[in-house]
């Protein structure tokens, strides 16, 4: 069975979808992304969509959906590389992705979450014996 990889960097979680999603790759996603941000306590959320081409409402959907469970474990949502083609489909269809926010690319998503998010308490915090690199 397909994944989409997720990777964590530092406080925020970053997956690129490099392949059409079905539905069931979707769905996976979606859980396997929830779980992370709950066992990894992310306070931010980077979803590149630059390489999809088409998105349909189920699609819509399941971004809207992260970007709602995100919020409620405390973490922001950011999506990045939407083609102007997708964003007027997204619209077309009425989903307007509320809660999501967006950004032309990875890099200024990154500056967003930055900036929406404090991470200035502690930054030690969540930290991990196993985030730590051995002396």
């Amino acid at each position: 069975m397909d994944k989409i990889p997720i990777l964590r960097m530092g406080s925020f979680l970053l997956v690129t979808i490099q392949v059409d999603l079905y539905d069931r790759l979707a769905l996976n996603l979606e859980s396997d992304l929830i779980q992370m941000v709950d066992k990894t306590r992310a306070k931010g959320v980077l979803i590149d969509i630059s390489a999809v081409s088409i998105v349909d409402s189920f699609m819509g959907r399941i971004i809207g959906n992260i970007a709602s469970m995100s919020k409620i474990l405390d973490a922001e949502t950011v999506v990045v590389g939407m083609q102007p083609a997708v964003a007027i489909t997204l619209i077309e269809l009425g989903l307007p992705l509320k809660g999501v926010h967006t950004a032309l690319n990875v890099e200024k998503g990154m500056d967003l979450l930055k900036s929406m998010i404090d991470l200035d308490e502690d930054p030690d915090q969540d930290l991990t014996e196993d985030d730590l690199i051995p002396e």
